[in-house]
């Protein structure tokens, strides 16, 4: 196994950078899209409501890989021909920013009203008071949830594998193509490796979240 080992994990390594930097650059266009569409879910123009609505229930509503081959395979007959790595953020960072954008949304909504209230009675606008007393509140709401987003949007970077951008799981199959006898190995690397990402994630998001809640008691 150690000598399996050896050989596979380098280039295993190389696929997990890449990995870690389309997970990276997708979580902030998730993060920026939630935040933007949970709170246009919050209007009080219709128009902006029924916008966002609809680019959150066509991406939830439709697959991911489905979505990744649009932009790079489609859009070039449109004349829009997108690199191989902006397509596989936008496209995760979208899909994923439409499910967090329920969370942000519904986080707000769980704030009790008398907060809002005593807002008013403290003659505080309505941006002061989503920012001062709603965001903060919401925000320790959001964490749990967003640490599982977080976690499935790195699990969902492997299908950037078929639009041949070269991370983990492609890497696994050229190594497994050129060594198929160590295939049990190799997919046991990638296990590992993508546990431990998560694992990291899931370990940070309990820290920060038990940081805030310590600093707020």
């Amino acid at each position: 196994m150690w000598e399996a080992a050896k050989e596979l994990l380098p280039l295993l390594m190389q696929g997990a950078q890449v990995t870690l930097q389309v997970a990276i650059l997708s979580a902030l266009v998730a993060i920026f899209a939630s935040i933007t569409a949970g709170l246009c879910r919050l209007s009080k123009f219709s128009i902006v409501r029924n916008t966002t609505m609809v680019y959150v229930e066509v991406f939830r509503g439709t697959s991911l890989l489905v979505q990744l081959f649009w932009l790079y395979f489609c859009l070039p007959f449109m004349g829009i021909e997108l690199p191989k790595l902006f397509a596989a953020v936008l496209a995760i960072g979208l899909n994923y920013g439409a499910y967090g954008s329920e969370i942000v949304r519904s986080s707000i909504l769980a704030i009790p009203k008398g907060q809002r209230e005593a807002a008013v009675a403290l003659n505080m606008t309505p941006v002061q008071t989503m920012i001062r007393i709603i965001i903060p509140q919401a925000f320790v709401r959001m964490l749990p949830p967003f640490g599982n987003l977080l976690i499935e949007l790195v699990k969902g970077t492997s299908l950037i594998y078929f639009i041949t951008l070269t991370d983990l799981t492609y890497q696994a199959m050229i190594l497994r193509n050129n060594n198929y006898e160590l295939t049990p190995y190799i997919f046991l690397f990638l296990l590992c490796i993508y546990f431990v990402i998560n694992y990291a994630i899931s370990l940070g998001i309990r820290i920060l979240e038990r940081r805030i809640t310590v600093g707020r008691t």
